[in-house]
C-alpha cells in the first residue's frame, strides 16, 4: 500500500476549490491524482484539470480505493467534493480516512459545517450562493459541436438572468474549429473565464470526448436552458462543412510555410 498524501477539498460552489487544487498541483513534484466526488456524469472540473495539467491522472470513484490500496508508489492525491455533498453522512474508505481536510470558502463566511469538518480554511472567491435555495442543473453534451456565435449568445443570456438567477455556471464546449473551451462564471467577478483547453484539435466528425455544462442558481428554467443549448449545436452537415473549411485552411498554411 502506498503512503500517498491525500487532500480532501470542500467548499461552496464558485469559491475556487478547483482553482486552489490547480495551483497546488503546479507546485507538486511527485505524481498526482485527482478525483471529483459528486460530479456524476459531468466531469467538468476533471476535464479542465486534465487539459491544463497533462501529467495529472484522473480517477473515478470506483478506481480510487483500488488504486490506493494496490499501488506502492507515493502520490499526491486531491479529492474535490461537490458543494452539495452532505458531510455528516459522508463515509470515506479506510484508504482515504488519513488525509488533510481543506475548506475553500468565500471571504466573511460565517461558521458552517465546512468549518467544523476542515483542518485548514482557505479564503477563496466571493460568492452569493445560499445552499438552502440553490438548484443544481447538469447536462452532458458529449459529441456535440457548438456554433461560436450561438454559444456566446446563450452564455450571455444564461449569466445575465434570462433563465433564472445564476450563482455559478461552468462548462466544457467543443467548437466548430476543433478546439475545446472551458467556460466559468461566478457573479461578482469582472467577467466569465474562457480558457482554451490543451486538447487535440478535433476535425473528424463528432468529438469522442466529454463536454457538458453545470448551472447552480435559483428558479432556473431548465427546459429553456436545455433547448437553447440544443439550438446552439451544429448538425452533421454543418459540422462536415466547417471541418472541411478548417482542414483546407490548415493545408494552405502548411503549403505557404513550405
Amino acid at each position: 500500500m502506498s503512503s500517498s498524501l491525500i487532500t480532501l477539498v470542500v467548499g461552496s460552489s464558485g469559491a475556487g476549490k478547483t482553482t486552489w487544487i490547480r495551483e497546488n498541483l503546479n507546485s507538486v513534484a511527485q505524481p498526482t491524482l485527482y478525483l471529483n466526488l459528486g460530479a456524476g456524469t459531468t466531469p467538468i472540473d476533471a476535464t479542465y484539470l486534465a487539459g491544463e495539467i497533462p501529467q495529472l491522472t484522473v480517477l473515478s470513484e470506483r478506481e480510487i480505493t483500488t488504486f490506493l490500496s494496490s499501488s506502492t508508489a507515493n502520490y499526491s492525491v486531491y479529492i474535490e467534493l461537490g458543494f452539495h455533498i452532505d458531510l455528516k453522512s459522508l463515509v470515506l474508505p479506510i484508504e482515504i480516512n488519513n488525509c488533510q481536510r481543506v475548506a475553500v470558502l468565500p471571504p466573511g463566511t460565517r461558521q458552517t459545517e465546512w468549518h467544523d469538518w476542515a483542518e485548514v480554511i482557505v479564503v477563496g472567491t466571493p460568492t452569493n450562493l445560499t445552499l438552502t435555495q440553490s438548484q443544481l442543473w447538469r447536462c452532458a453534451i458529449t459529441g456535440q459541436i457548438l456554433d461560436p456565435a450561438s454559444l456566446n449568445t446563450f452564455w450571455y443570456e444564461l449569466t445575465n438572468g434570462a433563465y433564472g438567477n445564476v450563482h455559478r455556471a461552468k462548462g466544457i464546449f467543443d467548437l466548430a474549429d476543433g478546439r475545446a473551451f472551458y467556460f466559468d462564471f461566478v457573479p461578482g467577478l469582472p467577467d466569465s473565464k474562457y480558457i482554451e483547453l490543451n486538447l487535440p484539435v478535433w476535425l473528424n466528425g463528432r468529438p469522442n470526448r466529454f463536454s457538458g455544462i453545470e448551472v447552480v442558481g435559483e428558479k432556473l428554467d431548465e427546459p429553456a436552458i436545455a433547448q437553447t443549448l440544443e439550438n446552439s449545436c451544429l448538425n452533421d452537415t454543418e459540422i462536415a462543412y466547417y471541418q472541411e473549411q478548417i482542414k483546407e485552411s490548415l493545408a494552405q498554411e502548411e503549403e505557404d510555410e513550405s
